[in-house]
């Protein structure tokens, strides 16, 4: 028997500002050293909720980083989103920023070397795949075929305005209906690329005690599917699960953040165009920061912090000590605190909202802001633009909207969510002013005490209408707080950075605001 070996390298989502994607070319190149037959894919999430560098460029910097990586293809995950459709299209097809621009003289943007596919991703006015649905490679004469999707349920997790235009479909059933268009075409090794995953207790190589949405999606995926390639949970793992033939099949995740490379090797039988499936092998490497620098992805780097320095490095404020998220968003932070304290300031004049009560949620918290100095060269306390960036890295909007008092206390227990379809605690950051009790054993829906609700020390009635705050994203419902999209009379506040660079230039030194809005009952 005459066989193919594709090599498939599978990258997670990283991010082009940090040292990550100097280790990871230079891992991809060692795996890639031997055979003229490797593929690197991704299952999603290479843009958006980006770093400075890359989001004060709208990602063109992470797109020139996976092309020099020499990424293949990729499936869209929800924060591909983020700035919405016609953004995503953008950076697909080319052409320049419709507000900022071409960043470079006479380069204007090009596009993305590789295919983002979106099987799952439905145009409402076409009825047809916002991206291509799947992509085919010959290698070495055979055929591979890649079929891409994002989870269902990316409208829960991505900011409402920009996706208006889409619908999300059923991943099982797009995916099977997808391999069997695949195999019309005379394509029998297929691999799906999945923006959807599980979660397991096992070390970076292993398969302990798999779990999450990827378990059922895989027993329910079509057997003419050879392997799967997901992501979203940032878990690594090398799983074999059974498919609707009883017949094992490899499930693959590589953790987040250019951390981990998975390798697969797809023995494909030239005779049937099949794969072998019982000679499939895969294995996570560990990405790590030594060796040789890559020339091109430091090139890549060098040229975008040039064109990023006078902005990134200007100092918008101060700190009195570190002031820190809750990296497990389960828990009232200070940071998510203060933010919030700056999106009230920046909307409670009447012109800007008149609003009286701001809400954070904790997802949008993506980095810390810390006392001690970084590179951008700046004192110890001082802030710069690029680590409040770095914060809210979404590219964000303020709205204020009319919300009764039974709303809002609806809106804090949806802080509590046991669906199974996002994290079953996620605790808003609640401006000053604002305070309550809650019991972490109460029912799910019973657990604020109504009486506890207080703001500026009077308690929150039910009947009476209040402005609140909040980005966009948690506005329109997302995160499961689908109550906040039942507001009325919103009025736009601006962007949330400038709300947080100017009231860190406004109060500086900024101390970290406490934890005590919020009291936990036994």
């Amino acid at each position: 028997m005459d066989h193919v070996h594709p090599r498939l390298s599978h990258h997670p989502e990283t991010a082009v500002h940090r040292p990550r994607p100097i280790a990871l070319a230079a891992r991809l190149g060692q795996l890639r050293q031997g055979t003229d037959t490797s593929l690197t894919v991704a299952a999603g999430d290479i843009i958006g909720a980006s770093p400075f560098l890359s989001g004060l460029f709208h990602d063109e910097p992470t797109v020139e980083s996976m092309e020099k990586l020499h990424l293949d293809v990729t499936s869209v995950g929800n924060h591909e989103f983020d700035e919405g459709t016609d953004e995503l299209l953008r950076m697909q097809h080319g052409g320049c920023h419709p507000e900022d621009g071409c960043y470079i003289k006479d380069e204007p943007y090009d596009g993305a070397e590789f295919p983002w596919l979106a099987a799952n991703v439905i145009d409402r006015a076409s009825g047809k795949p916002l991206l291509a649905p799947t992509w085919v490679k010959r290698v070495d004469g055979v055929k591979v075929g890649f079929i891409g999707l994002t989870l269902e349920g990316a409208p829960e997790v991505t900011g409402q305005s920009g996706i208006t235009s889409v619908r999300f479909l059923d991943e099982v059933q797009t995916a099977n209906a997808s391999a069997s268009a695949l195999r019309r075409q005379g394509v029998e090794a297929i691999v799906v690329l999945l923006h959807e995953g599980g979660v397991q207790a096992g070390s970076y190589g292993q398969c302990d005690g798999i779990s999450g949405p990827i378990v059922d999606i895989a027993k329910n995926l079509d057997p003419a599917i050879d392997t799967v390639v997901t992501g979203h949970t940032h878990q690594p793992y090398i799983c074999s699960l059974p498919d609707p033939a009883g017949h094992p099949r490899l499930v693959t995740s590589a953790s987040s953040f250019g951390r981990v490379v998975t390798e697969t090797r797809l023995p494909v039988d030239r005779r049937t165009g099949d794969v072998v499936r019982d000679q499939v092998a895969a294995m996570n490497h560990l990405v790590t920061r030594t060796g040789a620098k890559d020339a091109d992805q430091t090139a890549v780097i060098d040229k975008w912090k040039a064109l990023a320095a006078p902005l990134a490095n200007r100092v918008v404020g101060s700190v009195t000590a570190d002031i820190t998220r809750s990296e497990t968003r389960d828990a009232e932070s200070d940071l998510a605190n203060l933010i919030a304290d700056a999106q009230l300031a920046a909307t409670s004049a009447p012109e800007r909202g008149g609003a009286r009560i701001a809400l954070m949620n904790p997802g949008g918290v993506r980095a810390d802001l810390v006392h001690a100095a970084s590179t951008g060269g700046e004192a110890p306390g001082e802030i710069t633009y690029a680590e409040a960036y770095a914060v809210q890295p979404f590219a964000g909007s303020l709205v204020s909207v009319n919300l009764t008092g039974a709303q809002i206390e609806k809106i804090l227990e949806e802080q509590f969510n046991d669906s199974g379809t996002r994290a079953p605690t996620l605790m808003l950051g609640v401006s000053k002013g604002l305070t309550y009790s809650f019991s972490r054993g109460a029912p799910v829906g019973d657990r604020i005490d109504p009486t506890s609700i207080t703001l500026d020390g009077e308690p929150l009635k039910p009947d009476a209408t209040y402005r609140v705050t909040a980005n966009t994203f948690l506005a329109a419902g997302g995160d499961g707080f689908t109550t906040f999209a039942e507001g009325t009379d919103p009025v736009g506040g601006g962007d949330d950075i400038a709300a947080l660079t100017d009231h860190l230039t406004a109060h500086s030194p900024v101390t970290p605001p406490g934890t005590d809005r919020v009291t936990e009952l036994p």
